[in-house]
């Protein structure tokens, strides 16, 4: 471990709202407990060379550029749009609801005229991304008016705007306020993010490494699960050959050498068609369980 210098200390920006939730349980999951009092946006940590703070998803890339916090977590989007000059040390695939991107899209209303990018010439867009929007639409050669939501954007078009550009994970609620998606503009993952001058610092990027490694591995076990089981020696090859594990799998041998140990990680949606499958080749004292951390 590299020397830490006098009473360093790394500074986190945690995101407050959407990521807010998993962001908290996927440190859980890589053996960090945060805790604060009610309303309080300052975290202690169970480390105590970390220090948290809740700021918006909005705010952290710049916080973090300006060596406010030494590493932050926030969506791609907000690195961009905020035009932050910060380095991206990972790439987690995590948002609010579910393990995939976020995708920002432009968005009108079913019945609306508008068909494609071009149609919006001279008409007005509400959105949170402004030059994110902005951008879009002068590779595009289009001009139309953009102006900033502060939320509830879904709501907008068409009484007060033609258009919206909007995030989404599942579309649920573009497809409940009546929105058709003309065109997706941006796709956005949360990133782990630093600050130049704290990467530089040989404790700060070890700290920073270590975070990243156990959080990837808290995000790749999210969905998966262990297997263990016995199966007779003289059924193994037809046990393995069904076996849709990460690598190959564990054999072990067992006290009765006509027997064998098998343990595998699978991804959790096809235990319920897997174990049956083991069960009739032979398996028996199949055991499944959780996992909290897989590191590749």
């Amino acid at each position: 471990m590299s020397k830490k210098k006098g009473n360093g200390t790394l500074r986190i920006g945690i995101p407050k709202g959407s990521l807010q939730e998993s962001t908290l349980k996927f440190f859980s999951k890589a053996g960090f407990t945060f805790r604060a009092s009610a309303g309080s946006y300052f975290f202690s940590i169970d480390d105590e060379d970390l220090k948290g703070v809740l700021v918006r998803a909005q705010e952290i890339a710049k916080y973090v550029e300006e060596g406010i916090f030494d590493m932050g977590l926030t969506g791609k989007d907000w690195i961009l749009e905020t035009r932050a000059d910060v380095i991206e040390v990972a790439d987690l695939l995590y948002a609010k609801q579910t393990l995939r991107p976020v995708y920002w899209v432009l968005a009108v209303p079913m019945d609306s005229p508008i068909k494609e990018v071009k149609d919006l010439n001279g008409k007005r867009i509400a959105t949170e991304i402004v030059n994110l929007t902005r951008d879009y639409l002068n590779k595009r050669k289009v001009k139309a008016e953009v102006e900033f939501s502060w939320g509830a954007t879904e709501i907008k078009a068409p009484l007060l705007a033609d258009a919206i550009v909007e995030a989404t994970e599942t579309g649920n609620s573009l497809r409940a306020n009546k929105l058709r998606v003309v065109e997706t503009i941006l796709e956005s993952t949360t990133r782990v993010i630093v600050n130049k001058k704290s990467w530089k610092d040989s404790w700060k990027r070890e700290k920073i490494e270590n975070i990243v490694t156990l959080l990837t591995g808290a995000i790749q076990a999210e969905e998966r699960v262990g297997l263990k089981m016995n199966v007779a020696r003289q059924d193994l090859d037809k046990l393995v050959k069904i076996l849709p594990a990460m690598k190959n799998p564990t054999i072990s041998p067992l006290y009765d050498d006509t027997w064998a140990a098998v343990e595998i990680i699978v991804e959790e949606k096809v235990v319920r068609e897997l174990i049956p499958k083991l069960k009739r080749i032979g398996a028996r004292d199949i055991i499944e369980y959780p996992l909290n951390k897989v590191i590749m």
